[in-house]
């Protein structure tokens, strides 16, 4: 009884740490200029896709002829596109769906990653060796390549890009999630909530995961990055989204016929898609750089 009573103690005084911990990082992330930076851009960005229905002027998909190509003005602010389509209005929209591309990727990605590698983590076994040999099969094929493939396999469309990315993305964050369960589940506390009667399923939920979440909260925020950059190849090569759906990626690879004629066409949604990436990494360094513990020291 006296074991398990200093059992709940010491579990009790690493939430109170951790809590403390918690806020010590928020405030270190606050000085981190970088960090910062990149949290404010996709900040802008998000909030550009969802307020698209009011910001956008004009109609993305509407074709306009006697407007075709023109230059950035204050009718166009991006100008127009070779069918006389406003850019600034089809980048709003592609805000919009490039945030639905990142949500419903991570959504499911990291449920696969965080099921698998929390089984194969936490149990070992037979269950770990079977696991990780299927994540092995995925991870043997160039994840570009087998994107493109699986795009191909089921014909263009943002759901084909989003299982392509999906199917191919979620090998690297099981490892990852494996190792830190590994890591987490022989630890003090985790003993403390065994011998205070929590089963598997409580210790998993309550304990494992929420512990284990640091490196892949930075993993989930570089990889929006990449998810990003492969839609938007998958766009420019004709196997992701369909005309005409104001995608970045289309957008850059229709326009590059009029590259030396109208370069705004391409110029505007390569900035975007530069702007999203580099926003993306400069926010995961910089939660990199507050939740590692070395670099905190430092």
């Amino acid at each position: 009884m006296e074991r398990q009573h200093s059992f709940f103690q010491k579990w009790k005084k690493r939430n109170k740490s951790r809590l403390e911990d918690y806020r010590f990082m928020l405030h270190l992330f606050r000085k981190n200029s970088l960090a910062m930076t990149g949290l404010i851009f996709l900040m802008v960005i998000i909030v550009i896709g969802i307020s698209a229905d009011f910001i956008s002027i004009y109609d993305p998909a509407k074709i306009n002829m006697a407007d075709a190509t023109q230059p950035p003005s204050w009718k166009h602010l991006f100008g127009t596109d070779w069918l006389g389509r406003d850019i600034f209005s089809r980048m709003v929209y592609g805000a919009r769906i490039s945030i639905y591309l990142i949500a419903v990727i991570i959504t499911a990605r990291y449920a696969i990653s965080i099921s698998i590698g929390v089984l194969a983590g936490y149990f070992r076994g037979a269950i770990d060796e079977v696991l990780m040999r299927i994540t092995d099969i995925f991870l043997a094929f160039p994840s570009i390549i087998l994107a493109m493939a699986l795009a191909v396999a089921m014909g263009p469309g943002l759901t084909s890009v989003i299982v392509a990315i999906t199917v191919t993305g979620w090998p690297w964050a099981a490892r990852l999630v494996r190792s830190q369960v590994i890591a987490v589940r022989d630890q003090d506390y985790i003993e403390a909530a065994r011998s205070l009667g929590a089963g598997n399923l409580r210790i998993i939920l309550y304990h494992i995961i929420p512990n284990s979440l640091g490196p892949i909260l930075v993993q989930a925020t570089v990889s929006v990055g990449w998810i990003v950059l492969t839609a938007a190849s998958m766009g420019f090569l004709g196997v992701g989204a369909t005309p005409p759906t104001p995608e970045w990626g289309l957008m850059v690879a229709n326009g590059r016929i009029y590259f030396f004629t109208a370069p705004w066409i391409s110029l505007f949604p390569g900035l975007a898609i530069l702007l999203t990436v580099v926003g993306a990494n400069l926010l995961g360094d910089g939660l990199r750089d507050v939740m590692d513990p070395r670099l905190r020291r430092r």
